[in-house]
């Protein structure tokens, strides 16, 4: 993060203008600086950087997202048709079991006659 700007020369006259000793002046000046240098804060640059970024991956997140939408509609479309299929399928045996068994239960009742 780029450090935070600050003005020690201005920072000094305010303070000599207040009535403080400019040997004064400028130790407060070298300690303030020396807070800001060694104080990890972020800027208001910083967060508007930030918050681009988040916006960028906000975006990216949407369009992955909406990939996989698709991805689950075309899978779950393939299963529906599996699934009727199936169905067909099932539904075709059941009825030629039927029959085989209507057929079947004819024989046996004519054999028995």
């Amino acid at each position: 993060m780029p450090a935070v700007t600050f003005d020690t020369l201005k920072f000094v006259e305010t303070l000599k203008g207040a009535g403080i000793p400019e040997t004064q002046a400028k130790a407060f000046s070298t300690a303030v600086r020396e807070s800001h240098e060694a104080a990890d804060v972020a800027t208001k640059g910083d967060i508007v950087e930030l918050r681009h970024e988040i916006s960028d991956l906000h975006k990216d997140m949407d369009a992955r997202f909406a990939s996989m939408d698709a991805r689950f509609e075309k899978t779950e479309s393939t299963f529906r048709q599996e699934l009727a299929d199936t169905r067909f399928e099932l539904l075709k045996w059941m009825i030629g079991l039927a029959i085989a068994q209507v057929g079947l239960l004819i024989t046996i009742l004519k054999f028995l006659s």
